[in-house]
């Protein structure tokens, strides 16, 4: 079955720190530029992270450069997003998504580019 599933998300406080997970199964990640969007209640979804396929060039929204790192493990076939220094702005469900658009600002700023949905993982930033 070809699916991405999402893991990791939670309640955290404002400074802390989270990993999210995206393991996929049925198809090969290496194939695909990776990117994590998110959406927050009352808000519409945005790209926060991608990356091309290779890993050669990376992309992060103005709201969480320098805080969010994304990478990826070819041989568990799994997807990472490393968040640090969290803000109850980062509330928000994010998924795990792949596609074949190789420029990460553009897979970020239009999320028609994406071929595949993760469920999603629920973040929550709160003191």
């Amino acid at each position: 079955q070809v699916r991405l599933v999402e893991s990791g998300g939670g309640s955290v406080q404002p400074g802390g720190s989270l990993r999210l997970s995206c393991a996929a199964s049925g198809f090969t990640l290496e194939n695909h530029a990776l990117a994590w969007f998110r959406q927050a209640p009352g808000k519409e979804r945005e790209g926060v992270s991608c990356m091309s396929q290779g890993d050669s060039s990376s992309y992060y929204a103005t709201s969480v450069r320098g805080r969010f790192t994304i990478s990826r493990d070819n041989a568990a076939n799994t997807v990472y997003l490393q968040m640090n220094s969290l803000k109850p702005e980062d509330t928000a469900l994010y998924y795990c998504t792949v596609s074949q658009q190789n420029q990460p600002q553009r897979l970020c700023l239009d999320d028609r580019y994406v071929e595949r949905w993760g469920q999603g993982t629920l973040v929550t930033v709160s003191s």
